[in-house]
């Protein structure tokens, strides 16, 4: 690309709600610069975007789509990123390696929530970013009432560049605040420039005054040529406006509808004079400009003819197909235009490439000659906490090993999907962001991996207890042709506090168990402890063996173990074994407006609200602290996204195991019982 030789290709992340048009809007863009002859639709299923089976399947984004173009010679790299809640851990890795983020959202005040969670990390990682409202010519609500719910979500200044003409109801045009140029839309083309119309210009005075203001917050000189009521030119206003962006202290607000092509030609002007540079991203992310080549995978992607593929960003100089990055070759280099890749032989700085066959590389590492990061930069952030869970086995006995291989290639895919195998309820649990996002791992361990997979809910780890002491006594004896087994002993059963687990004592005098022995009764002890009367693991349990018998010819180890297993399974029962179940601390993160619902829906699942606070570094947020049973919050994410427009989270750990009792005591054991009959 000829601009990318001068100043490098600059790379902007497609981001926003589900439903807000990002991949609409990456096909206007590829269209207005030339990328692609026609616009494809996501209801036909052939845009850039969306190429993956499961995208198509559901009409949603489901992972980044990465497509290169050129624009007035300026090489540039558009990422259109899912906008689901469930899968914005692939949006937080793009935006790691963009330039600037494109905020995309609709003109509809109530939806405005849904940006925070987006908003609040491009402000931790420092990222400019521009808002553009789609789907105006849908809109409903006034311009202003989109604006103040908008900032509601946002730290930073909004700043409205542009103010709509309209036709009756219809939006014609837009007036842009800066130059006080009026443009008419033409579908397909650039619009055309017109005067203000009249029915418009006290609208357009108005807003640009805001916007002046705005800027001039950040400009001491912009604010005395204000005070002095002196207009300046709209070079000075676009540069401040530029600096500004780059700076991190505003947000340019762009207005639109992406499905028409309106506003996505001046959205590329704008991007052409306000986005950093390549170099100057690399700087805020504390990479020299000096030094040896250096790129940084940002996406791992298995794709089913190439192998894996590291989608990297080169930060500084060029790399080359066939050498060293990282300790690993470089098999292969391409470009990417959706799921098209053009070979090539190199990259240089502010490119987005595919690294072919580079498989000991994972998304977030640097790759440099040396195999050495650059000094100064920050670890890659830790992935997205689970908050949703199912287990999962794979559907043909033969294909087990292969599914723990398919379920690591996902996870380096995206690592806010994780698995491990819980021992408490011998499950394998795949833990993600929600429900669509583990049916969208279902499906793609079908698609891309031929391993079918069942699924189901995980079972909530129980464990059963005792509340009273018994002294029992049990004897193994058994008599066959030659040698017998024999082994008799004594124990006491004691409960023990709340956290104590299993211990294990002996006062045995004068030999009536022999020394060797007694880790045989031990043994025993525990090993019925796995699984006792109810059917769940035994914890705070005490054992002393206290006296018992031995035959000098027939008794050996394994006749002590299943005489102290006899002496377990007769006397557990009598010491009035009680169900546990986990208890976790759970603490929810929400808009304020909906803290009430929260308290209603903690109450509801049998927790104890603790308190709540505000949220540290979220204004108009919540952080609501509980006690929750485990069993209980399988669907809380469900629920919580449902009563809060989809952007309310928690995080869990566990705390104590409390006493169950009652019917709902009841219904687990019966459970318990019924699964282990189907079993057998």
């Amino acid at each position: 690309m000829t601009g990318a030789l001068a100043a490098g290709t600059r790379c902007a992340a497609l981001v926003g709600p589900y439903l807000s048009g990002k991949t609409t809007l990456l096909e206007s863009l590829l269209f207005a610069t030339g990328a692609i002859p026609r616009k494809g639709s996501v209801k036909e299923g052939n845009t850039v975007g969306d190429s993956a089976p499961e995208s198509r399947d559901r009409e949603m984004t489901t992972e980044l789509s990465v497509a290169e173009t050129e624009y007035l010679d300026d090489g540039w790299v558009f990422v259109d990123c899912p906008g689901s809640v469930e899968l914005a851990q692939e949006s937080f890795n793009a935006l790691l390696a963009a330039d600037a983020a494109i905020v995309v959202c609709e003109p509809a005040p109530e939806r405005a929530v849904a940006l925070a969670p987006l908003m609040r990390f491009l402000d931790a990682h420092a990222i400019p970013h521009i808002v553009f409202i789609n789907k105006m010519d849908q809109a409903t609500a006034p311009l202003q009432e989109v604006l103040e719910a908008l900032q509601g979500a946002a730290a930073r200044p909004l700043v409205l560049r542009q103010v709509p003409i309209r036709d009756g109801e219809a939006i014609t045009g837009y007036v842009d605040l800066v130059s006080e140029r009026a443009y008419e839309y033409k579908p397909g083309e650039p619009s055309a420039m017109i005067s203000i119309p009249e029915t418009v210009s006290e609208e357009e005075a108005e807003a640009r005054q805001t916007m002046l203001e705005a800027l001039a917050d950040f400009d001491d000189e912009l604010l005395e040529k204000l005070l002095e009521e002196t207009v300046p030119p709209s070079d000075e206003i676009y540069e401040q406006c530029r600096k500004d962006l780059r700076e991190g202290l505003i947000v340019p607000v762009f207005l639109g509808a992406a499905e028409h092509d309106h506003g996505v030609r001046r959205l590329l002007k704008a991007l052409r004079h306000e986005v950093p540079s390549p170099a100057a991203t690399a700087g805020r992310k504390g990479i020299a400009p000096e030094g040896e080549p250096c790129a940084q995978v940002f996406k791992s992607l298995f794709a089913a003819h190439t192998g894996k593929l590291s989608i990297a960003r080169v930060w500084r100089g060029e790399i080359k197909e066939g050498e060293t990055m990282g300790g690993v070759r470089i098999g292969g280099i391409a470009r990417l235009l959706g799921n098209h890749q053009k070979k090539v032989d190199r990259a240089g700085l502010g490119d987005v490439v595919a690294l072919q066959r580079m498989d000991e590389c994972h998304t977030g590492d640097f790759l440099t000659p040396s195999g050495k990061p650059p000094e100064g930069t920050e670890a890659w952030p830790e992935p997205m906490a689970p908050v949703y869970s199912i287990a999962i086995e794979a559907a043909n006995r033969s294909d087990e090993v292969k599914l723990t291989g398919a379920l690591q290639r996902l996870h380096e895919e995206d690592p806010s999907l994780s698995y491990r195998q819980d021992n408490d309820v011998h499950q394998l649990i795949l833990f993600g962001q929600g429900e669509i996002h583990l049916q969208i791992a279902i499906a793609r361990l079908k698609g891309k991996f031929n391993v079918g997979a069942v699924t189901a809910p995980p079972q909530v780890p129980y464990k059963e207890t005792i509340q009273k002491s018994v002294s029992q006594h049990a004897r193994f004896k058994r008599q066959t042709g030659g040698h017998g087994m024999f082994g008799d002993v004594h124990v006491d059963i004691r409960p023990m506090p709340r956290g104590g687990g299993f211990a294990f004592n002996e006062k045995i005098v004068g030999g009536s168990v022999p020394k060797q022995y007694i880790p045989a009764v031990e043994a025993g002890a525990r090993e019925y402890l796995d699984e006792g009367p109810f059917g769940f693991p035994v914890v705070d349990v005490s054992v002393t063996l206290t006296d018992g018998q031995f035959h000098a010819v027939d008794s050996n180890e394994m006749s002590f173990k299943l005489a102290a297993r006899e002496a377990m399974k007769e006397g557990l029962p009598k010491c009035g074994p009680v169900l546990l179940e986990p208890i976790l601390k759970v603490d929810i993160d929400v808009p304020s407006d909906f803290t009430n619902k929260v308290h209603g829906l903690i109450s509801g699942r049998r927790g104890q609200i603790l308190g709540f606070d505000t949220r540290a570094g979220w204004p108009g947020w919540d952080t609501v602290s509980a006690m929750m049973p485990q069993a209980e919050i399988q669907d809380l994410i469900i629920e919580l996204r449902s009563l809060s427009q989809g952007v309310a989270t928690f995080h869990a750990t566990f705390d104590h195991l409390q006493e169950l009792s009652g019917r709902l005591a009841d219904q687990v054991v019966k459970s318990r019982k019924g699964a282990e009959a189907q079993a057998s």
